[in-house]
């Protein structure tokens, strides 16, 4: 978009009366909260600016929650993490259901990680799981926590989080891939391999999950199955690459 600068008009001469204080303080119909700065608000979701204003003026029913966690997500798709944050943040604040809410507490956590700002990202996941632990998006929000918590330096409460996780929901695979991955950091390269082929055997076919298997089976003596996970996680890592070369 360009910047447009007001439009000419037509002198005109309005009737004469007691005219104003010299000097005189302008005045504007809309109100000063919603004279935003457009470095801070985007224009992808200026149909959230409702949430600006002072709550006692915002009617929360006008707020689209869904609408503002499909912004955040638009954002995180391409980069914008801290405006991702900010749109699941209003989503979380004016949400009138608790899945809505769950999920954009969720994703805020989620984008505080990919800003590794993991104090920010557990405490996400930690209201997210307070909206409702038994939800739909419980699990995710104890894997995530799990890891959040991981690069936090609390490995102990983080391998809770990733076995509730696996608990709430078997049919996660990056919930078995964390736990896979702390219990290989805990040295308990069995228990490590065994939730990492839950996690292939549920989709998840990434370079990571074979890189954790490799480490795992390489600490358990099994040198060539692990030199075989070793070369698909590098095969996946090489077409990744030859996709992104033929995209740029």
């Amino acid at each position: 978009m360009t910047d447009r600068g007001p439009p000419e008009r037509d002198p005109h001469r309005y009737s004469e009366g007691q005219g104003f204080e010299d000097p005189y303080e302008g005045f504007d119909l809309d109100p000063p909260e919603l004279d935003v700065d457009p470095s801070k608000v985007d224009p992808v979701d200026d149909h959230a600016l409702a949430d600006l204003l002072d709550d006692s003026n915002v009617v929360a029913d006008d707020v689209d929650a869904d609408s503002l966690v499909d912004v955040g997500l638009n954002y995180m798709g391409i980069n914008r993490f801290e405006q991702a944050v900010d749109a699941f943040a209003r989503a979380a604040r004016y949400a009138d259901d608790d899945a809505t809410a769950q999920e954009a507490w969720v994703n805020k956590g989620v984008a505080h990680a990919e800003m590794e700002e993991w104090d920010e990202a557990a405490s996400a996941h930690r209201e997210a799981l307070y909206v409702d632990e038994d939800g739909p998006f419980a699990a995710e929000a104890e894997t995530n926590l799990a890891y959040a918590l991981w690069e936090f330096g609390d490995a102990e409460e983080a391998y809770f989080h990733a076995e509730e996780a696996v608990r709430t929901d078997e049919r996660l695979p990056h919930a078995w891939y964390n736990l896979g991955f702390i219990e290989n950091d805990h040295g308990r390269h069995e228990a490590a391999l065994e939730a990492l082929e839950n996690a292939v055997r549920l989709g998840f076919k990434g370079a990571d999950v074979y890189e954790e298997k490799a480490r795992a089976l390489d600490e358990l003596g099994r040198e060539v199955e692990a030199t075989d996970a070793a070369e698909r996680a590098e095969e996946i890592r090489n077409r990744r690459e030859e996709r992104l070369v033929e995209r740029s």
